[in-house]
């Protein structure tokens, strides 16, 4: 695995989602880095790291279990989760309850919720000018929902992410296996999410599936944005991740 490192406090450990890698943070780095060490992975199969050794949950969090013993210590840790990497904190907390002080999780599905109504482009036919547009149109389907956010820098790290992934999380996602994780997590659980994500749409309904099994977290709501919110509004996402941090 690689990992990245930032800033200067306590550790805090941020997971990418699927079809990403560290970049996704890439707005957040400066502000969560001014009062935190911010440790920064690739996980297994995306970015610049490794295959992981196999296909279950196992394979991708004890990984990063290991490097936090090694990089950080034997202590427990704060650590937020986007999406699948919501999926992989909360497996990574269940199977090793020591490095886990705290959970936020960031836009994450697996809660047996709706899925939004995501119709992606064919990528395999396209050529040049063609292929940008449709990786700019499914990166607005999925990621991101007002189009002047979807700039260069929003494209450049959705297609980096995209390249670099070489292994399939849906199996590890749908439909509950967040679910089946938060039970048998025993450290504090809260979560962000973006009002406009279309992935996994309807705020309520996600808060309400998660209250079943973490009745006194908090839910927050980052506005004017979609899936990807902590870059979508990096500004509201820095500010309540901070505040449940505080």
């Amino acid at each position: 695995m690689v990992w990245r490192v930032w800033g200067s406090g306590p550790p805090l450990l941020l997971i990418h989602g699927a079809q990403g890698s560290w970049a996704h943070w890439f707005r957040n780095i400066e502000a969560l880095g001014a009062s935190h060490t911010l440790w920064v992975p690739d996980v297994p199969g995306a970015g610049d790291s490794a295959l992981p050794a196999g296909d279950d949950h196992a394979a991708f969090v004890d990984p990063i279990a290991d490097g936090i013993e090694r990089l950080i210590g034997n202590l427990p840790i704060d650590i937020i989760g986007f999406s699948f990497g919501g999926i992989l904190a909360a497996h990574l907390a269940s199977r090793h309850p020591a490095r886990a002080r705290r959970i936020i999780l960031v836009d994450p599905g697996g809660l047996n919720t709706p899925l939004g109504n995501i119709n992606l482009q064919r990528l395999r036919d396209l050529e040049g000018a063609a292929w940008d547009q449709a990786v700019r149109a499914n990166m607005l389907t999925i990621m991101l929902h007002d189009p002047a956010r979807a700039d260069e820098l929003a494209t450049a790290i959705y297609r980096q992410g995209m390249l670099s992934t070489r292994s399939n999380p849906r199996p590890l996602v749908l439909p509950d296996h967040l679910i089946r994780a938060l039970v048998n997590v025993n450290a504090p659980v809260d979560a962000i999410w973006g009002a406009l994500d279309n992935a996994h749409p309807d705020p309520a309904k996600q808060e309400a599936a998660l209250r079943v099994l973490c009745p006194d977290m908090q839910f927050r709501i980052v506005p004017d944005a979609g899936h990807w919110c902590m870059f979508e509004n990096a500004e509201a996402f820095n500010r309540i991740a901070l505040d449940l941090l505080g």
